[in-house]
């Protein structure tokens, strides 16, 4: 496999770490769906292209960080028993 894919590829990530970027995806849909209401209040043409730019950043953030989540695994606790 080649591109960003395979450097993906066998990532671990912990159950936290994970908890964390969906939180994160989470405020990111929030701040855009909000954002995008706004709009309608908004006159300046300047302004609007602005905010459909910062709608735009978000949602495309979101969309990378559930790409990274679909490629990672979740670490396995470390055994507590020495072998």
């Amino acid at each position: 496999m080649t591109g960003e894919n395979s450097t993906l590829e066998g990532i671990e990530i912990s159950p936290r770490f994970r908890k964390t970027i969906e939180e994160r995806i989470v405020r990111l849909d929030e701040g855009a769906d909000y954002d995008e209401a706004q709009l309608d209040f908004l006159e300046n043409a300047d302004h609007i292209r602005r905010q459909k730019r910062l709608i735009f950043v978000q949602r495309a953030e979101a969309l990378r960080m559930r790409i990274f989540l679909d490629s990672t695994r979740p670490r396995l606790p470390r055994s507590l028993i020495v072998l």
